[in-house]
């Protein structure tokens, strides 16, 4: 069983730059291989001798011209790009299998992340080592235990979280729940709810007290 732990990091002046380039690079490998890939697609089809293209030529084509092309690249760990591509070529894969719509280009902002394989990167206590940073402080310990297969770093607002994806041989951690029984629930109007056993939990006014405080500040 694969499950997945999100975990907000805690970045200082140095790392959240570097997030922030890691992330660009990986969309800008994502947009620069689905252009390509259009290009390479539609010369195909007018000529069958040209090879198809696959996520794994383009990634020796982006290996190949990004110290002359993309020099910029060099400066976050080259696993962002070699996974950009890897997911787009899944995402092609789902495409032609007729389980999801043609891929479309990674916009600024909304996609804001960049993927690791288990062999670039590893998570220590409450801290995780990103390639060409170092040591990042996590808010939480990773809460499952089994092998870690990937991770995936991304933005949300101002603050950058970690998913780590973890395999797992069963459902064994999650926490077993004794049978509590069963109670029927009525909503009302003068109370929030009714039980069945006859307890009634009132529910806020946040109206009301909001109004009596207002006419207060008023006076």
């Amino acid at each position: 069983m694969l499950i997945s732990h999100k975990i907000t990091l805690d970045l200082n002046n140095v790392q959240a730059p570097y997030m922030a380039r890691a992330a660009g690079t990986a969309r800008f490998a994502y947009n620069w291989a689905l252009a390509e890939w259009k290009r390479q697609y539609e010369a195909w089809k007018l000529d069958a001798t040209l090879p198809k293209p696959s996520q794994m030529s383009l990634r020796r084509q982006l290996n190949a011209t990004k110290r002359e092309q993309f020099p910029w690249m060099l400066e976050v760990t080259k696993n962002a790009l070699q996974m950009a591509i890897i997911q787009l070529g899944n995402a092609f894969k789902n495409f032609f299998a007729g389980r999801t719509k043609y891929p479309k280009f990674r916009k600024k902002c909304a996609h804001d992340r960049f993927s690791l394989t288990n062999d670039q990167f590893s998570v220590e206590d409450s801290r995780i080592r990103i390639p060409n940073l170092g040591w990042v402080r996590m808010r939480e310990v990773l809460r499952f235990a089994g092998k870690v297969m990937s991770a995936t770093i991304s933005r949300v607002a101002d603050k950058w979280l970690v998913s780590i994806t973890v395999e797992t041989p069963d459902a064994s951690h999650l926490p077993k729940v004794e049978n509590q029984g069963a109670v029927g629930v009525d909503l009302g109007v003068s109370a929030l709810a009714t039980l069945s056993t006859g307890e009634s939990i009132l529910g806020p006014k946040p109206h009301t007290a909001l109004l009596g405080r207002l006419q207060r500040l008023s006076r």
